[in-house]
């Protein structure tokens, strides 16, 4: 494999009918290029949870992800409200998603916790207005 293979994802606001599409791509890219099953696994549940935080309350926004040797990265950056307390969100269970939402399955809020464990890295940065973006690193473990 190169030194980094680089992916670009749109993700569109409200698109519950796409929403998991971009993570299943990744999966089956890791796939291809041989990555054990625990390590597509971790970035397929952080990426859609990812994902489906972007259609529920961001606006959308962009998914880059790098796969490295040694790792993968992916950054997410929404152009949503932005995120008021991060320390509240990261708790499972809150959830700001409508009642709309909820009747189609999705807002449980599980989306920030589960990105949590199912990477090794993960940082936040938001701002009120203007978006978020969470960078997740999984490492890759023999």
């Amino acid at each position: 494999m190169a030194d980094v293979m680089k992916l670009q994802f749109e993700v569109n606001d409200g698109d519950f009918t796409r929403a998991g599409e971009t993570s299943s791509k990744v999966k089956k890219t890791l796939t291809q290029l041989g990555f054990s099953p625990i390590v597509i696994r971790k970035v397929a549940i952080a990426m859609y949870e990812g994902e489906i935080n972007m259609v529920i309350h961001a606006n959308g926004g962009t998914i880059d992800v790098e796969i490295y040797s040694e790792k993968i990265l992916i950054v997410m950056q929404d152009k949503g409200p932005g995120i008021a307390d991060i320390e509240k969100a990261m708790q499972a269970g809150f959830s700001t998603a409508d009642s709309k939402v909820r009747e189609l399955g999705f807002g449980a809020g599980m989306g920030l916790p589960n990105m949590k464990k199912y990477s090794d890295e993960m940082e936040i940065t938001t701002e009120i207005g203007k978006g978020t973006c969470v960078k997740l690193t999984i490492n890759v473990k023999e």
